[in-house]
Parts: C-alpha cells; sequence; structure tokens
C-alpha cells in the first residue's frame, strides 16, 4: 500500500486483523492482547506514529472446535469464545452457527449465532468495560509469554526470508504439522477432552442433517477439527449400524458390588461409546459361573473386566479365563494394575488394559477391527 503512495499511517489505518477465538477463554483474551501489544511494536519499528499503532480486531469463533456429533454443545463453546474475545477487546466478532460443521446452517442456528454476542453485549454489558482482564496476574503474565513467543516466530520467519518463503519452503506446514500431532496426541488421550465426542458420547442421539455447503477452495494449508480422529470411528459403526442393524458391542462384564465396580463401569462404557461401540451392562453383576451365559446372551466379541483392584485379587483371572472359553476374542481389564498382578491376569486371559490417560483412539480403532467393522 506504501509502493501504491499511501502513507504509512493511512495503510495501517486499512488493515483489519482477523483472529480465531476458541472456548479457552483466557488463551484467547491474552492472545487479542499480545496482538495489538505486537502490532504496535511493529508500527513503532517502522517509525509510524503511535496513533497509528492501533489494531482493528476482527475474532471468529474457530471452526476447529466445532464438533460434528452432539452439535448442541457448539452453542457453548461459541459463548464462551465469544465472551473471551469481547473481553480480549475484539472490535468485531463473528459468531459461527452451532451446525456450521455439518453443511448449510438453517435459519435457526443463524438467528442463535447472531443473538449471542447480542445477549453477551445488553444482558452482560460485556463492551461496558475498557479491557476488563488489564491488572489480572494470570492474564497479564501469559499476555507477557504469548508476545515473547510470537516475537521470537516472527524473527524465526524474517530469518527464513519472510512470510512467502516460510510458506513455500514448508516451515510454516512443518510447525503447524508438529503443533497438531501434539494436540492430536492430546485429543487421542483425552487430556484435552471434547464433551459429546471423547467425553459424555450419546450413541442414542439422532444425528442432525444439514444440505452440504459448497466445496472450499483446495490448496493452501490443511484444515482441521477437533473431533476428526473420533469422527471416523464414529463413521465406522455407523455404516456398521445401516449394515447389520446394529452397532458393534462390548461385553461390560463388572465384578462385585455396585460401589465396587460403579466408577469403572462408567469410564469402560464412556470410553466405548467414543468409538461408536455400545456397552452392554447385563446383568448388574457377574461371577465365574454367570458370565458365559451373560457374555454370550450379550452378543458381543470381545468384553471389559470392571471392578476395584481388590476384586480383581479375587476374581479377574478367573472371570477372564470363563471368559475366553466362552468364545471372547479380547477381554480388557479397566484399570492401571501393578507389574504382578497384570502377569496373573495376562496369563489367564486378560489381553489389555484400559486407563483414563491411554490412547483412547488407538485402543477404540484396535477393537473396532476385532469386531470386524470394515475401516
Amino acid at each position: 500500500m506504501t509502493g501504491a503512495g499511501l502513507s504509512l499511517e493511512t495503510a495501517c489505518a486499512r488493515l483489519e486483523f482477523r483472529y480465531a477465538a476458541t472456548a479457552d477463554q483466557f488463551t484467547t483474551i491474552a492472545a487479542l492482547r499480545a496482538a495489538r501489544r505486537l502490532w504496535a511494536r511493529v508500527v513503532q519499528a517502522c517509525g509510524a506514529p503511535e496513533r497509528a499503532g492501533a489494531q482493528r480486531q476482527h475474532a471468529v469463533t474457530s471452526p476447529v472446535m466445532m464438533t460434528r456429533r452432539a452439535p448442541w454443545t457448539n452453542m457453548l463453546r461459541t459463548t464462551v469464545a465469544t465472551l473471551a474475545a469481547g473481553v480480549g477487546g475484539a472490535d468485531a466478532v463473528t459468531v459461527l452457527p452451532f451446525d456450521d460443521a455439518l453443511g448449510l446452517p438453517d435459519a435457526f442456528a443463524r438467528r442463535i449465532a447472531r443473538n449471542t454476542s447480542s445477549i453477551l453485549l445488553e444482558e452482560s454489558r460485556l463492551a461496558g468495560v475498557i479491557d476488563p482482564a488489564g491488572g489480572s496476574w494470570y492474564v497479564e503474565a501469559l499476555t507477557d509469554e504469548l508476545c515473547r513467543t510470537a516475537w521470537a516466530h516472527f524473527q524465526e520467519i524474517e530469518g527464513a526470508g519472510g512470510m512467502a518463503a516460510a510458506l513455500r519452503d514448508g516451515l510454516v506446514a512443518g510447525q503447524l504439522r508438529e503443533g497438531w500431532a501434539q494436540r492430536s496426541r492430546a485429543l487421542a488421550r483425552r487430556s484435552e477432552p471434547v464433551t459429546g465426542v471423547s467425553e459424555f458420547p450419546l450413541l442414542e442421539e439422532r444425528p442432525l442433517t444439514r444440505e452440504p455447503a459448497p466445496e472450499r477452495p483446495g490448496g493452501g494449508l490443511p484444515r482441521v477439527r477437533r473431533d476428526d480422529a473420533y469422527e471416523a470411528l464414529r463413521a465406522r459403526s455407523d455404516r456398521h449400524l445401516a449394515a447389520t442393524g446394529e452397532r458393534p458391542k462390548l461385553f461390560v462384564a463388572a465384578l462385585g458390588p455396585a460401589s465396587a465396580h460403579t466408577a469403572r463401569v462408567a469410564f469402560a462404557a464412556n470410553l466405548a461409546q467414543a468409538g461408536g461401540i455400545q456397552p452392554v451392562h447385563d446383568p448388574v453383576t457377574v461371577d465365574a459361573g454367570s458370565v458365559a451365559e451373560a457374555f454370550a446372551r450379550s452378543g458381543a466379541a470381545v468384553a471389559c473386566l470392571c471392578s476395584s483392584d481388590a476384586r480383581y485379587a479375587e476374581e479377574a483371572a478367573e472371570v477372564a479365563a470363563a471368559l475366553k472359553a466362552a468364545g471372547a476374542a479380547h477381554v480388557l481389564l479397566a484399570g492401571k494394575p501393578d507389574a504382578e498382578h497384570r502377569a496373573g491376569y495376562q496369563s489367564a486371559g486378560v489381553d489389555e488394559f484400559v486407563h483414563a490417560g491411554g490412547d483412547a483412539v488407538a485402543v477404540l480403532a484396535s477393537l473396532l477391527d476385532r469386531m470386524g467393522v470394515d475401516a
């Protein structure tokens, strides 16, 4: 623009900066505050007057966080993201409709999206305070950290010959790929939970359908969504349901009273449903004498033992052996026993141990393979 004859100050005034606002509210707040500080430094270095350093910010709720399953939860995500964008000082906010990931949003979804920012402005007085997060030690420290990290990143890009060269040579794509790989591991292990997808999924929920959206132009940097890995698993289950009339099943073999097994039954059921696998917990409790009949009645090919560590020590080996004798192709145990107990359970027929922090996507993909569900 300056090459076309505009002054530096006029050129700065013509710019709009667009950012993603996510449901990670403090990071969004700090990122917008850091961006203004960084741009002011750039303008200062270019020799423009201080008033030219004001940055016009347009925040858009992030499509990466939008899910295709349980899409109603997207309303909560976009509300938090909009709040964060407002607190962070965005001049304009675009709220994506909750069904944006499914195709063309309907009239209801568009209305909710329009009203989200209106309600926050009118009822929460979101624009009534300048920099409401200012003075918060956590937000200020996070803003400073983002500023330092981003400035080092700017210098790295400049050292590579500028953004065009960094894009052409794969520097930016490589960094994005590395960052997404780290995040994918967190998503797979559910240390970054996704409500309605990796946590608290509902297999019985009727999916929303929308008209397909126009195809986006190809090329450029990759587009991703947080639910990609789980969506692939659920799609396998959906195809199996359409072909056979039922979903793949996991028999939940709960040992002992409810007080001993409830927590791990809930864990196993939640894990299974995240991959589109229907947990069958009937009867409420089993033992070595009753588990074979219950397993055969369930129609499942794999089973998961659920109980307390103490109850496992008493019954797990015997029940696992009974499941194997009844034809279970794969037996899991919910928990993380010590090496001695683990070896004993494995010798009795337990094939795999599942626990919080494990790679849920890998476990679920392996189970679907064992159940004969096409990829």
